[in-house]
């Protein structure tokens, strides 16, 4: 199993996704951010969607993303939005 793996919300494809753009360690997801991240996914999987945003949002406070905040879960919203 993968260090990726071991953070909620990831499973297999998502990891997947993770090395594809480059995210190897959690420190990288920590160090890049969720939006960052989703935007370079979004580049390969044009499905990309706010939940997945929400995931690696989620992965990196170590929460299941739908534990994220109402803050947080409104500022990705906004984010996402913006972005499409």
């Amino acid at each position: 199993m993968g260090e990726l793996l071991k953070l909620p919300n990831i499973g297999k494809i998502l990891e997947e996704q993770l090395k594809e753009v480059g995210i190897k360690t959690v420190e990288d997801l920590e160090k890049i951010g969720s939006k960052e991240v989703w935007i370079s996914i979004k580049k390969i999987d044009n499905s990309a969607c706010y939940s997945k945003l929400c995931a690696l949002e989620g992965a990196i406070q170590r929460i299941r993303w739908h534990n994220l905040s109402d803050e947080d879960k409104k500022n990705l919203k906004n984010f996402y939005f913006s972005y499409k």
